[in-house]
């Protein structure tokens, strides 16, 4: 089955921002987790979710998967190369850097000789597994005061059976047939400079000159198996959506002994009914009446530690912003908590009861706003009658 455009999978157009990009990864990673989401193959599409952000978010992939689509791998070689037309001799996956290369170091016959010696020991040459990036939500109040949580990662390891070597004997490797151990081939190629023969790494051994005639039975060869492996995670105080946390070597195996990759944890932290953050301060809105702002009272606020008490002056008005040192989150990798900053809004009450209609109709007849809104209006007409050029 063809693979689904990358940019269709993240709900996106090819012009999308990079900002663009990273907010839609992060909605869907939240979506299809495996661990929290209840969708059917939640599993296969949060895979894909991973896989299309590792090549949007990285400018180069993103470029010539543009250019190429889901081709993009095999044109590595060219990046950035204009003007093909005449090379239908060479093969997707030729590298012109091999003539370019050849021309800075003084001539053709390098393409021919050292240009690719040693080629087949480097594909038998150990190499790092590949890292892994998780996405993990995390609360609110988590992410202030630092917790440890559990998560499960699929991952590559070496396989048990054969040691991570893909086979049990060294009488179960022979010489590949196709190269005859020589772990390159060559081939003639056309090009604007006339016809070559090139040489590349024999696609039946992959370059080690080396075939499995018996390769293991339980990877089949690869020295490598899948497992889910459940890991735990420190998350520090203070930590915050888009920060990430590094497990070194708990990445997938690398192949012929080589070290794992790392698992990068990338942190999404949920949103909160009352409260909300700027890096390390907090923000909340509490309900004040309209005795309590005239007269001053002494309320009792919430923080991320508990009630506070904070004192509210008389005559205060809507929309004030008061603030709480220090009672906000743990500054991350660094000493000192941030503020919380409490804003309090006039409610007006929908309904009264009979006490409190007459108290607030005599009220009415002593407040200064009415009558300096009188005066307003008797100054206004007097100004109509006379005409405001008078």
């Amino acid at each position: 089955m063809a693979k689904r455009d990358y940019y269709d999978i993240l709900g996106l157009s090819k012009g999308a921002s990079e900002d663009e990009i990273k907010q839609a990864y992060k909605n869907l990673a939240k979506k299809f987790h495996p661990d929290i989401s209840t969708e059917k193959d939640a599993e296969e599409k949060f895979k894909e979710v991973q896989e299309a952000y590792s090549v949007l978010s990285d400018k180069q992939k993103r470029q010539a998967y543009d250019q190429f689509g889901h081709g993009y791998e095999g044109f590595k070689g060219f990046q950035g190369f204009r003007g093909t037309e005449g090379f239908e001799g060479f093969s997707q996956d030729f590298d012109f850097s091999d003539i370019f290369n050849a021309f800075t170091r003084g001539g053709f016959g390098d393409i021919f000789g050292e240009q690719f010696a040693g080629r087949a020991e480097h594909r038998q040459a150990p190499s790092k597994g590949s890292d892994i990036k998780f996405t993990m939500p995390v609360s609110f109040e988590e992410a202030a005061f630092g917790t440890e949580k559990e998560i499960s990662i699929e991952r590559t390891v070496h396989c048990d059976e054969c040691g991570g070597k893909g086979y049990k004997s060294e009488k179960d490797i022979s010489v590949c047939p196709q190269c005859g151990g020589a772990g390159q081939v060559s081939r003639s190629a056309r090009t604007p400079f006339g016809m070559f023969q090139t040489v590349s790494a024999c696609g039946k051994c992959g370059g080690t000159g080396r075939f499995l005639k018996n390769p293991c039975g339980e990877c089949r060869g690869e020295g490598l198996k899948r497992e889910r492996k459940k890991v735990k995670v420190k998350v520090p105080a203070g930590i915050n959506s888009g920060n990430y946390l590094r497990l070194a070597g708990q990445g997938n195996a690398g192949r012929r002994g080589g070290p794992s990759g790392d698992v990068y944890v990338i942190i999404f932290v949920e949103t909160h009914e009352i409260f909300k953050r700027d890096n390390s301060d907090v923000y909340c809105e509490i309900p004040l009446s309209f005795a309590e702002a005239a007269l001053g009272s002494e309320l009792e606020v919430p923080t991320l530690y508990g009630m506070a008490k904070l004192k509210v002056p008389a005559g205060t008005q809507s929309d004030t912003i008061f603030k709480l040192k220090e009672k906000g989150i743990q500054k991350l990798n660094a000493s000192g908590k941030g503020d919380e900053f409490v804003k309090v809004v006039l409610e007006t009450p929908k309904t009264l009861s009979k006490k409190e209609r007459e108290l607030f109709e005599q009220m009415l007849g002593e407040e200064e706003t009415g009558k300096k809104r009188k005066g307003f209006f008797e100054r206004f007409q007097e100004k109509l009658k006379k005409g405001f050029g008078g």
